[in-house]
């Protein structure tokens, strides 16, 4: 479903130079799969997702989501895809019901089948009891909900998430894990960016670690272990990226 050649973003910096964002990255991702971006901040992960939602152009480099290329078919790309950003995307006046309407509509839905598909999303997050009020009056837990019913109202067979449960506490990212879960059950491809090690290793099939741009392995648990002599997603993150001294000052930590 998800094909990555090569792709590249590099910007230029008046005292650095060239700063390579995303540098030269490759996977593949199949159709209900949850394939994890693992990375501290800065790593690339939000510029990655942004060059496959088609939000930014790359330097180098391509990919294909659902049979179309970024690069030569932008337009299709975006009705294949639900893209969680970090900002949310939301408008602060609108309702939950609202948002999930307006949104609808531009994919195309109206009458009847929207109406239905925007009850069973305020039904299956949660959000029934908040569907009437302002996004602005919602707690962050409550946006992230409206934010991620909005990246599925059309449901899209491929999602890209930017840190879904970023700053929620545990009934909240609970909440959108599940339905992560559920969305994996129905066959999309799943891109979840996230520097959460818990969250990573409970909800991804394959993992990505990437930092300053590049990717530095591609697998399974079983897979990362294997090629790190570690047990744990935290300890092989670290040796990654030659940080084991860390782990070490912390050996009990997840």
């Amino acid at each position: 479903m998800i094909q990555v050649a090569n792709l590249t973003k590099t910007f230029k910096d008046p005292k650095r130079g060239a700063v390579h964002a995303v540098d030269h990255i490759s996977f593949q991702v199949r159709n209900g799969e949850i394939f994890g971006l693992l990375g501290p901040n800065g790593a690339g992960k939000t510029t990655a997702l942004r060059l496959l939602a088609t939000v930014m152009r790359p330097s180098e480099g391509t990919a294909v989501l659902g049979g179309y290329d970024i690069l030569r078919e932008p337009e299709a790309v975006r009705r294949q895809i639900g893209f969680l950003s970090g900002d949310m995307g939301l408008y602060l006046r609108l309702t939950a019901r609202e948002t999930l309407t307006f949104f609808g509509r531009l994919h195309g839905l109206n009458g009847a089948p929207l109406k239905a598909r925007i009850g069973e999303l305020l039904a299956r997050l949660d959000m029934e009891k908040f569907a009437d009020t302002q996004v602005d009056k919602l707690s962050t837990g409550m946006r992230q909900r409206v934010a991620i019913a909005r990246t599925l109202v059309a449901d899209p067979p491929i999602l890209i998430l930017d840190e879904p449960a970023s700053g929620l506490d545990v009934p909240a990212a609970r909440v959108i894990e599940e339905f992560i879960i559920e969305a994996q059950k129905t066959g999309k491809a799943i891109i979840l960016s996230t520097h959460v090690m818990e969250e990573a290793e409970y909800l991804c099939d394959r993992i990505a670690v990437i930092h300053q741009g590049q990717i530095k392995i591609v697998g399974t648990m079983a897979e990362l272990r294997a090629a790190t002599g570690k047990e744990r997603l935290r300890a092989i993150f670290l040796s990654l990226l030659g940080l084991e001294a860390l782990e070490r000052k912390a050996p009990h930590a997840s």
